[in-house]
């Protein structure tokens, strides 16, 4: 059986401010699937997933892998509320956040816009068109099948979006339900 190789890198500007025994970003390092990094200025650029971004991802951000170009990561902040408002704008790279997903976690089990680390990056990552990579991280936690099945309709169409707006449309169906 031959290792999937992960596409996209990922980075956490992890603050630690949270159970270390619940802290899906800190089980994706352990398997080497992402980097912490405990300071802003050791935290490379890239896809910052940052809830307050004025732009949704869209598969307009998908990374040009064959040039190198440095939008090859994704980089999540793993801290409280307080801190990501004043983390994320000092991150360098390019200001994303996700559009209407439903948490798996068993914390925030069924919570919309309550996602964990491992559901942000894989929730970016099948809209960005790397769905194994998503399916590989989620593998490491006993719910993260779930993540994707009850997210699955809304994946696929953000996936076929061309740009934010579109997603943005998405989403708003989405919130019209609720």
């Amino acid at each position: 059986m031959t290792a999937t190789v992960s596409v996209v890198q990922l980075h956490v500007r992890y603050e630690g401010d949270d159970d270390p025994d619940k802290c899906s970003a800190r089980k994706l390092a352990r398997f080497d699937l992402a980097e912490l990094h405990r300071a802003t200025r050791s935290t490379p650029p890239g896809i910052v997933l940052n809830p307050f971004a004025e732009q949704a991802l869209s598969p307009a951000d998908t990374p040009d892998l064959g040039s190198g170009a440095r939008w090859t990561r994704l980089v999540a902040l793993d801290c409280s509320w307080e801190t990501a408002e004043r983390e994320a704008f000092d991150l360098e790279g390019i200001h994303r956040s996700l559009p209407f997903l439903v948490a798996a976690n068993p914390v925030n089990y069924g919570t919309p816009f309550e996602l964990n680390t491992v559901e942000a990056f894989a929730g970016a990552l099948c809209i960005l068109g790397e769905r194994e990579q998503a399916e590989e991280i989620l593998s490491k936690f006993t719910w993260g099948h779930t993540f994707l099945e009850l997210n699955e309709e809304p994946l696929r169409r953000y996936a076929e979006c061309t740009d934010s707006s579109e997603v943005v449309a998405v989403q708003d169906d989405y919130l019209a339900d609720e």
